[in-house]
């Protein structure tokens, strides 16, 4: 049990001991409330440049499942209550520790989560690092900031997934950090996917005479991506657009309209969504910091807004043929019950209406 802290910009210090890697690690500190689905979490590149903070006491009870993940791991630290060192599951295929230390990622564990999710909650997100002794100038902490990073994660080169069974539909994916889920849900909808690196040109897209085109979500601060906003721009209108997380901001900002840092972000899988259409709300999982504001967004109109804060979880776009989400229809560790937003985007390539 080797001591390690974690300190945050504001110069508080959290002792705990060290798990993983054994390097030091500097991210953004974020928090996620869901009570399962942490390798998911861990292989979510959405996370990329944070310390991610899970409020559940105890990960790691059923290990590390690789056909659960969701694509490479590009989170900075990992900080838990609790950590299982001994996992149980018909599916596991290692365990958290073994998991971290191969891809040189620290972990802390023993610290208390609940005071750390308070200090979030009240002060926002702020930078951290974790450590093996405290850091007498925290310069470097403060300036830290998550940059770059849908390049970072992003594929380098377009690749294929053929549909589960007879092709109706083709569809490009632009990856700006995708999850492998929303590719299986597209596949086992009949559609064959090609799926394109974030600086792939609208030229390319169109050109691949694609049946409807799919956003990913991502990383980062949407405004950050001035060329992939650009070529989005050149898609609307053109073929059938269904935007996920980073891909319903780009395509918000694309529309002319404008994105905001939230305090501390919705990441988790109990978000409650209303759809504004109806009575419906309903539970969804999510992981962002940025928040598009709907009423900056003249030519679209909201389609869901978080029951919590009132946030815009969803815009649609009737004259171009788009519509976009903030949450996760494809979550895997968390609820299913927004999935028909696939057969939608289908809908639309058969030539239906929003």
């Amino acid at each position: 049990m080797k001591k390690g802290y974690l300190v945050l910009a504001d110069g508080q210090v959290f002792q705990g001991f060290r798990f993983g890697g054994e390097a030091d690690a500097l991210g953004e500190l974020v928090f996620t409330t869901g009570m399962c689905g942490y390798v998911e979490t861990l292989t979510d590149p959405s996370y990329a440049g944070q310390i991610v903070l899970q409020t559940y006491p105890l990960i790691g009870n059923y290990g590390i499942i690789p056909e659960d993940f969701e694509g490479d791991c590009h989170v900075k630290g990992y900080v838990v209550r609790e950590r299982c060192g001994r996992p149980s599951n018909f599916r596991c295929q290692g365990d958290l520790e073994g998991f971290l230390r191969e891809r040189n990622i620290p972990g802390l564990y023993g610290v208390d989560t609940r005071q750390l999710t308070r200090i979030i909650r009240e002060s926002g997100v702020m930078n951290a690092i974790i450590c093996d002794e405290v850091p007498a100038d925290l310069s470097a902490l403060r300036s830290y900031a998550v940059t770059g990073v849908v390049n970072a994660v992003t594929r380098k080169a377009p690749c294929v997934y053929g549909a589960q069974g007879e092709t109706r539909f083709r569809v490009s994916l632009l990856d700006y950090g995708a999850k492998n889920n929303i590719i299986q849900e597209l596949r086992k909808r009949g559609c064959a996917v090609t799926v394109f690196p974030a600086d792939a040109p609208a030229e390319t897209i169109l050109g691949s005479k694609a049946d409807g085109v799919m956003l990913s979500n991502g990383p980062g601060d949407p405004a950050e991506n001035v060329f992939q906003i650009e070529q989005i721009k050149k898609l609307l209108g053109k073929v059938p657009l269904f935007g996920i997380c980073l891909g319903h901001q780009l395509t918000a900002l694309a529309a002319g309209g404008s994105t905001y840092k939230l305090k501390y972000g919705h990441r988790g899988v109990n978000q409650p969504v209303r759809d504004l259409s109806g009575p419906r709300t309903y539970i969804t999982s999510q992981n962002h910091g940025y928040a598009v504001d709907g009423d900056s967004v003249k030519i679209g109109r909201v389609s869901f807004a978080n029951a919590n804060d009132g946030t815009c979880e969803g815009m649609d776009y009737p004259g171009l043929r788009a519509f976009t989400v903030q949450f996760h229809p494809e979550a895997r560790g968390g609820p299913r019950d927004t999935a028909f937003l696939f057969d939608r985007f289908i809908t639309l390539m058969e030539g239906g209406e929003l």
